[in-house]
């Protein structure tokens, strides 16, 4: 289901108090942005017990229950896990990713609050939540009577939101701190291929990881730890990141002249890193103008250009990616400043094209 409206999760508390408890809701989202954990929380909120069913694990059986004799006739008596005296919150993980036969086996649950002869307590609510068909992950088609029995929302990934629970949460500070300057590398669309990528979920394993290891992890380690949970770009700044704080190595020693491009084999991780970190500070500082540039803002240029020479020295690939267009191929300096580039570093600018 393609989303036309996206909430955040800071948004999904005051959706939910006011759709699930009048209306079955079915929250859409992609893999490890926190779904299931907002839905357990809302429920802990309004004091309800909730009571998961993970549908890729249930036969029809499962829940409309086994047939009894009770006074000469046929009965079918839901799970336990059910058929409560008490409301509870009814969370259906991955309902879309449930056969057709238990996804018809909701119905009546999710339209009439009931199933067989039990009814759900007054005060129970029932919240469905799964993957899209886009993210790669086992999803299949929901009949349109069951599209049509659900008020549907759409989450999305919110660095804010996620930096604010981070803080109470004792997530590792390399992550957080990182995340502050890089937050488009919270999450990441899934691959098409079988490999990690970047979501909330994996950024906290990383911190649990970090934790387990403690201050005094080797490199490799780390590599090991941020390519096992990350999607690979991502992994890669990343260790860069931490190479900077754990070295002299820093973007405005650079800009200063009191250190130079890393230049060792080893250190290539750290090098992308500090090209992205001087790519985005040309992008904040240079106007797209330069007739709107002042003295300071020219020196900057002056000096942008000297230090691209000098990792273009290093690596033309690397200083490539500091002048490179956008992925829909539009220019991301300034044009005057990319004019000025060309005429002094014609050979970095031919590998550009």
């Amino acid at each position: 289901m393609q989303a036309a409206i996206s909430v955040t999760p800071s948004r999904m508390p005051e959706l939910l108090l006011g759709l699930a408890t009048v209306r079955p809701v079915f929250v859409w989202g992609a893999p490890g942005i926190g779904k299931s954990s907002l839905v357990r929380s809302f429920a802990e909120s309004l004091g309800l017990e909730c009571v998961s069913l993970l549908g890729t694990q249930l036969a029809p059986e499962d829940l409309i229950g086994v047939p009894q004799i009770r006074e000469g006739r046929s009965v079918f008596c839901p799970p336990e896990a059910i058929a409560r005296p008490e409301p509870y919150c009814l969370f259906l993980d991955e309902l879309n990713a449930a056969t057709p036969d238990v996804q018809k086996a909701f119905y009546s649950l999710i339209l009439d609050r009931r199933i067989g002869g039990y009814e759900l307590p007054r005060g129970s609510i029932v919240i469905g939540a799964g993957n899209r068909a886009t993210d790669n992950a086992l999803a299949r088609p929901i009949s349109s009577a069951l599209v049509n029995r659900l008020v549907h929302v759409h989450l999305r990934a919110s660095a804010a939101d996620w930096l604010t629970w981070a803080g109470e949460q004792g997530i590792h500070a390399w992550i957080t701190d990182y995340l502050t300057d890089r937050p488009d590398h919270l999450w990441a669309a899934p691959p098409k291929t079988e490999e990690p990528f970047s979501t909330p979920r994996s950024w906290h394993m990383l911190s649990d990881a970090l934790h387990s290891f403690g201050p005094d992890l080797d490199e490799d380690t780390l590599k090991t730890l941020a390519h096992g949970t990350l999607t690979p770009a991502h992994a890669v700044a990343f260790c860069g990141y931490v190479k900077i704080v754990r070295s002299r190595f820093g973007l405005d020693a650079i800009l200063k002249g009191e250190a130079r491009w890393p230049h060792r084999v080893e250190d290539r991780d750290l090098l992308y890193y500090l090209a992205d970190a001087f790519r985005g500070r040309l992008v904040k500082e240079l106007p797209a103008s330069r007739e709107h540039a002042s003295p300071a803002v020219r020196q900057t240029a002056h000096r942008a250009k000297a230090l691209l020479v000098q990792l273009a020295e290093i690596s033309v690939e690397v200083a490539q990616t500091v002048i490179a267009d956008d992925t829909e191929g539009n220019p991301v300096l300034p044009a005057w400043f990319l004019v000025e580039a060309a005429r002094d570093m014609p050979r970095l600018v031919e590998a550009r094209r």
